[in-house]
C-alpha cells in the first residue's frame, strides 16, 4: 500500500466468505477503507477467470454479500440496478448487498461503460453468478439441514424448510470459512420473473443518502499527505485534431513573483506544479507560453460545407425498394437538409486526478469508462508496464461520454512523475470546455414521400459526420506527439438506421452513411450522450411530421398509420395518454406575438424505444424559444429500477432541452472559442421545463438501455412543437434566438 495513501477503497470482505460479484459503491468510510488497504481474501484479481464463482462474490460472516464487477457508477444508478440484480436471485434484501469499488489490483475487465450497456452487457453475467451461487448455498445447506433442496426456502439469506418448523441457517455460516471452488456454468435456473420481489419495483438509490449530506466523497474531494497542485497550460481552446501545436517558447520569468512553482514541459505538454492549488491556478495563467498554432480548422460558419465537399467513405446501411421512383411518384414529397453542431460534456465541475508515480509503480485516482483501457495509456505516458499501474475509480462530476477524465489523469500523472511526488490536477472550466472530446457534427440530406392515405411510400437518409478518436488523450498527443489513426466509424459514429426511418413500415427505404476523415482539419470527437441521435432525428422527425401536415393528418394518427411494431405503438401511446394529447393538424395559424404548439417525436440510441411530446413557446419579437414542457416514455425492456429509469428520463429531456436551445460549440480557424458558460450556454434552473417520464417495463423482455434513448424522441418533439407554434421548420440547431428570427423572416 501506497505510504503516502490517506483515502482507501471499501473492504468487500472482513473475516471469511467465499463469494465475489464486482460493482463500485458509496464512498461514504473511503477514507478510512483505503488508509487499511484490506483486500478479499479469494480475489485473484483482474486475471481471474470470469467464470470462477469466487472470483464474483463474497458472502460475508454477517450474511451480507459484496459484488465485484467492472461497470463505473456515473451517476446513473447502475449500482442500484446491479444490486437488485443480484438480491434478487440470491433472495437477499437490499441493505445485505454491498459493492467493492472499481480498482485494477482487484477489478475484472468488463469492458467500457459507453452506450447505456451496463445492464444490458454486463448484468446477465452477474445474474448467472448470484443463480449459481444460490444453487451452490442451496446444495450445502440440504446437506447440513438434512432435508432435500426442494423443501428449502430462503428469506433474507436465511435458509429453512418450506413449512419453517425446522432447523434454519443462515448463508454467512454456510459460506464461513470455506471457499466453493466452483465456475459458473450458465446452467443455474434463474429465478422465474413473475417471483420477483426487487426487480422490477422502485428501489431507492444506495448512493443517494451520503450526497443528499454532502458526505459522499467525490474525486474531487481527495487529499493525500505530501501532495502537491498541478495545472495543464495550453492555448485556449483545441485546433484540429491532427494539426501540429508546437511551443515556440516559454518565459519562465512571467511567474518569477510565484514563489515554489515547477513548470514541467513534456513535447507540447506543458504543466505547472506548486503546494498551494491558488499559486498554481495563478501560474497557469500567468506563464507566458508563444505557441505555434496551425489555422487548420475551417470555423464553425463553414465546417458543414467542408464536409460535404470531403472525400468520403460511403457506407450504404439500408436500400430496399426503389426509393427514386417511388418519391418521384408520392403525392406529398419533401427534400430538405439539416445540420448539427459539435457539442461539449460540459460537467458541472471539471474534471480531476491524483497520480502519485514512483520509479517502479503508480498509483492513479480517477474517473473512466474502462479502468484497462486507462491504465494502457498511462503506462505508454509513463513507459511503464501495465501491472506496474493502478487505477483506482472514484465518481466525478457526470458527462454521460468521454469527457476529459481520462486526458486530466494522464497530465497528473505526467506531472507526479517529473516531481516525485503526489501531484493532483484539476483542470479549469476553459480546459474542460476547449479541450473537450466532442459530440459531433452531423449534416443531412434527407427525402421522403406519402401518399394521399397517409402512408410513408418512400425515405431517403444521406448523413455526414466523421469518426472518434478516443484512445489518444490530448495530454498524450501534446507530450509524445503520439500518432493518431483515423478512426473507423463504428456503429454510434455513423448513421444510425434505426432512427433514420427504422421505426417505420417504408417499403422503399435508404441510408448512407457518409463518413468524412476525421484527421482532415476537424476537432476531435467522441462519445456523449446519443450522440449523433438527436441531430439524426431532429431531421427525420421534421420530415414526417411535414408528411403528416401535408395529408393533414394528426401526427399521432400519422405515425400510428406507419407504425406495426408493437413497443414503438406502445410508447406512441403512453406518451399521447400522459401529454392528453388532442388531435390536430399542425400548424393551425397562431395569432399575436408569443405563440404555443406542441409537437411529437420518435427515436432511440440503439436498442430500447423512446417517445416524446413537448408543448414550446416562441416570442416571434425576440426569438426567444422557452420549452414549457415534455413527456418521455421508454421501453428498456424489463426495468430493473423503474424509479432509476424515471429519472434518467427527467434528464434526458432536460439534457435534450439545452442542447435543442442553446449547446454548442464555437471554432475559427485556429481552435475553439467557446471556452465558458457565457459563450457555451446551458439550459439555466429558470429554463428548465415540467418533465414528466413514463417507463412502459415489459418484463417478458430482456432489459436494454435506459441511459439516453429518450433523447433523440424529446429533440425531435420539441423541433415539431416549433413548426406547429409558428409555421416554419428550423433546419439547424441550436435553436438560438438569431437562427429562430431568420428562418421566421425566411419563412
Amino acid at each position: 500500500m501506497n505510504q503516502h495513501t490517506a483515502l482507501s477503497r471499501r473492504s468487500f470482505v472482513v473475516g471469511g466468505g467465499s463469494l465475489f460479484v464486482y460493482f463500485a459503491l458509496p464512498k461514504t468510510q473511503a477514507a478510512a477503507e483505503i488508509a487499511r488497504g484490506s483486500f478479499p481474501p479469494y480475489v485473484v484479481g483482474p486475471s481471474a477467470e470470469n467464470t470462477e464463482l469466487d472470483s464474483w462474490m463474497v458472502i460475508n460472516d454477517d450474511n451480507t454479500a459484496t459484488f465485484n464487477f467492472g461497470r463505473t457508477e456515473f451517476g446513473q444508478g447502475t449500482l442500484t440496478g446491479m444490486l437488485q440484480i443480484a438480491a434478487e436471485e440470491l433472495d437477499l434484501d437490499m441493505n445485505q448487498v454491498s459493492a467493492a469499488n472499481l480498482d485494477t489490483a482487484v477489478t475484472r475487465d468488463q469492458g467500457m461503460q459507453v452506450s447505456s450497456s451496463s445492464i444490458e452487457g454486463a448484468a446477465p453475467s452477474l445474474r448467472a453468478a448470484a443463480a449459481e451461487a444460490r444453487q451452490a448455498l442451496m446444495a450445502m445447506a440440504a446437506e447440513r439441514l438434512k432435508v432435500s433442496p426442494s423443501s428449502l426456502r430462503v428469506s433474507a439469506g436465511i435458509v429453512t424448510t418450506v413449512e419453517r418448523s425446522g432447523p434454519s441457517i443462515s448463508y454467512g455460516d454456510l459460506v464461513k470459512g470455506t471457499k466453493f471452488s466452483i465456475k459458473v456454468t450458465g446452467t443455474a435456473p434463474l429465478k422465474p420473473v413473475a417471483d420477483y420481489k426487487l426487480v422490477g419495483t422502485p428501489a431507492a438509490r444506495v448512493d443517494t443518502p451520503a450526497k443528499m449530506k454532502g458526505t459522499y466523497e467525490y474525486l474531487q474531494h481527495i487529499r493525500v499527505p505530501n501532495m502537491l497542485h498541478g495545472r495543464v497550460v495550453r492555448p485556449a481552446g483545441q485546433g484540429a485534431l491532427a494539426a501540429d501545436l508546437k511551443v515556440k517558447s516559454i518565459d519562465k520569468a512571467s511567474i518569477a513573483d510565484l514563489n515554489g512553482v515547477q513548470v514541467v514541459q513534456t513535447g507540447s505538454f506543458i504543466g505547472v506544479v506548486a503546494e498551494d492549488e491558488w499559486i498554481a491556478v495563478k501560474a497557469a495563467t500567468q506563464l507566458k507560453v508563444e505557441w505555434d498554432i496551425p489555422a487548420a480548422l475551417a470555423g464553425c460558419s463553414h465546417n458543414h460545407d467542408k464536409m460535404r465537399a470531403a472525400k468520403t467513405d460511403d457506407r450504404t446501411l439500408v436500400d430496399t425498394g426503389d426509393v427514386d421512383k417511388a418519391i418521384a411518384q408520392g403525392l406529398h414529397s419533401v427534400s430538405w437538409t439539416f445540420k448539427g453542431p459539435y457539442e461539449s460534456h460540459a460537467p458541472f465541475a471539471p474534471n480531476c486526478a491524483l497520480a502519485d508515480v514512483r520509479a517502479d509503480s503508480a498509483d492513479v485516482y480517477c474517473a473512466t469508462q474502462s479502468l484497462f483501457a486507462l491504465r494502457g495509456s498511462l503506462a505508454r505516458c509513463l513507459k511503464m508496464k501495465p501491472e506496474q499501474v493502478r487505477v483506482r475509480y472514484f465518481e466525478s462530476s457526470g458527462t454521460f461520454g468521454h469527457s476529459c477524465y481520462n486526458d486530466v489523469a494522464q497530465a497528473a500523472a505526467l506531472l507526479s512523475q517529473a516531481v516525485g511526488k503526489p501531484v493532483r490536477v484539476q483542470f479549469s472550466r476553459a480546459n474542460e470546455l476547449g479541450w473537450d472530446n466532442y459530440g459531433p457534427a452531423h449534416l443531412a440530406d434527407i427525402r421522403a414521400a406519402a401518399d394521399a392515405n397517409g402512408q410513408i411510400v418512400a425515405f431517403e437518409y444521406q448523413g455526414w459526420q466523421h469518426g472518434w478518436n478516443f484512445t489518444i488523450e490530448s495530454t498524450e498527443r501534446l507530450a509524445f506527439d503520439a500518432k493518431i489513426e483515423r478512426p473507423q466509424p463504428s456503429p454510434a459514429s455513423q448513421v444510425n438506421k434505426q432512427t433514420a426511418g427504422g421505426v417505420y413500415d417504408i417499403p422503399n427505404w435508404r441510408v448512407v452513411s457518409h463518413n468524412v476523415n476525421a484527421l482532415e482539419g476537424y476537432l476531435k470527437g467522441s462519445f456523449l450522450r446519443s450522440p449523433l441521435d438527436i441531430s439524426i432525428s431532429f431531421g427525420t422527425e421534421q420530415v414526417i411530421d411535414e408528411l403528416a401536415y401535408r395529408t393533414k393528418i394528426d401526427p399521432i394518427e400519422f405515425r400510428r398509420r406507419n407504425i406495426s411494431n408493437p413497443r414503438w405503438l406502445g410508447v406512441l401511446e403512453a406518451v399521447r395518454t400522459a401529454s392528453k394529447w388532442s388531435p390536430h393538424v399542425a400548424a393551425e395559424k397562431k395569432s399575436g406575438d408569443i405563440v404555443r404548439g406542441v409537437g411529437v417525436g420518435i427515436g432511440t440510441h440503439f436498442s430500447s424505444y423512446g417517445a416524446a411530446v413537448a408543448e414550446v413557446e416562441v416570442n416571434k419579437k425576440s426569438g426567444v424559444v422557452r420549452v414549457i414542457s415534455l413527456v418521455g416514455a421508454l421501453d428498456p425492456g424489463l426495468a430493473i429500477n423503474p424509479a432509476s429509469v424515471e429519472q434518467q428520463i427527467e434528464s434526458q429531456l432536460i439534457h435534450a432541452a439545452s442542447r435543442m436551445l442553446h449547446e454548442e460549440v464555437t471554432f475559427d480557424e485556429k481552435g475553439v472559442t467557446s471556452l465558458d458558460w457565457e459563450r457555451y450556454p446551458i439550459l439555466r434552473f429558470e429554463e428548465a421545463p415540467l418533465v414528466t417520464p413514463v417507463v412502459v417495463s415489459r418484463p417478458d423482455q430482456p432489459s436494454t438501455g435506459a441511459g439516453e434513448e429518450t433523447m433523440a424522441a424529446a429533440a425531435a418533439a420539441i423541433a415539431n412543437a416549433f413548426f406547429d407554434a409558428t409555421g416554419v421548420r428550423m433546419h439547424e440547431r441550436p435553436m438560438r434566438p438569431e437562427r429562430v428570427l431568420a428562418a421566421l423572416r425566411a419563412g
